[in-house]
């Protein structure tokens, strides 16, 4: 199991078509980290890219999509790294492999058999906010939706979804669509939350601090929910 503390990040870019073994590459890397119990690993397509052949891959060009560029990561312990970096480095003849030093600094462990909590229902009166803006927004250099989701968790809020449209227009009045055929980054991305007045209260002045372009709306609703009784759980609108 991956440990707190000192770690190294392995990232790995080949691309798509990358043949092993009569399989794609990328296959054969995953599958080869997972039979040596790396604690994990992902590998994400890129939407365009080009190396050192100089050619530019695009998913808007179909005969150019089967090249598109491929990105495996996963993080162990240097020991660990040092131990699988040779067959790593016989796998990828085309591609680039890069190691950088890294700090874990919260490691969960796999989930345990507990024992189950019996269910708590909780009713009552509760308020919804929902919170409209753009997929491109940004704060401080990340998505905005992502930094707003990021914010309501560190001030416990009880639960929030993003939800991301596929047609849609603002203020603006520019018509925003997804489709192979409009390929738009600027989305309509929605929030919902829901909490008490008093938890979304100091939520709101925070996610207002942060937008710049974008419509919050506020609801009453009654709450049902079932959920895992805790020690010190405490009923919405109590």
């Amino acid at each position: 199991m991956l440990e707190k503390g000192t770690a190294k990040k392995v990232t790995i870019y080949v691309n798509e078509d990358a043949q092993h073994n009569l399989g794609p590459l990328y296959e054969a890397i995953l599958t080869f980290l997972l039979h040596k119990s790396v604690a994990g690993a992902t590998a994400t397509r890129a939407l365009a890219g080009f190396g050192p052949h100089q050619v530019m891959h695009t998913a808007k060009i179909e005969v150019l999509t089967r090249h598109m560029p491929i990105r495996i990561e996963f993080i162990e312990s240097a020991q660990r790294v040092d131990e699988l970096m040779p067959t790593l480095y016989d796998m990828v003849t085309d591609g680039l492999i890069e190691v950088q030093e890294t700090q874990v600094v919260k490691a969960v462990a796999p989930n345990q058999a507990a024992p189950k909590l019996p269910h708590q229902e909780l009713k009552g009166k509760a308020r919804l906010m929902r919170i409209y803006m753009g997929e491109s927004d940004q704060w401080e250099g990340e998505a905005l939706y992502d930094a707003i989701l990021k914010r309501l968790r560190l001030m416990d809020i009880a639960g929030a979804t993003v939800y991301r449209g596929i047609l849609g227009y603002g203020a603006k009045r520019h018509t925003h669509r997804s489709g192979p055929l409009h390929l738009s980054h600027d989305l309509p991305v929605m929030i919902s939350v829901v909490d008490t007045e008093e938890k979304l209260r100091p939520a709101i002045e925070a996610v207002e601090s942060m937008m710049q372009d974008g419509l919050i709306v506020l609801s009453d609703v009654d709450v049902i929910r079932l959920v895992h009784a805790r020690p010190e759980s405490a009923h919405v609108g109590s």
